[in-house]
């Protein structure tokens, strides 16, 4: 009996992996060996980015949350306990895009827990 083998299957998997390749250069985008390692790489990459993003925008926001805090004499330690003192449920990310963008409200939050 003639050994049977999945073509179609192998075939639709490596077009799966050269279709994820797509841009890379040079043997990186059509040569499925290479390709392989380098989807891998980059598949790995992406999983720690997605965790290291959530790192990276909490410390952009306690910055912000920061220099607007020291505008009004407080330092970002101060200000966020006696946030925390005084009920106002405002997350970080608002903070930050108050101090950002809308420097009245941030302020009139300043001026509350003062």
């Amino acid at each position: 009996m003639p050994r049977s083998v999945n073509s179609v299957a192998s075939r639709a998997k490596r077009k799966k992996i050269l279709k994820l390749a797509k841009g890379y250069f040079g043997r990186r985008k059509n040569v499925y060996t290479v390709a392989k390692n380098a989807v891998e790489k980059a598949m790995l990459y992406s999983y720690r980015d997605r965790k290291n993003k959530k790192r990276t925008f909490r410390a952009l926001w306690i910055q912000r949350i920061n220099a607007g805090a020291r505008q009004y004499g407080m330092s970002y330690s101060q200000f966020m306990g006696k946030v925390k003192a005084n009920n106002i449920e405002l997350n970080r990310k608002v903070l930050a895009d108050l101090a950002m963008n809308n420097p009245e409200a941030f302020k009139a939050v300043v001026d509350q827990v003062k």
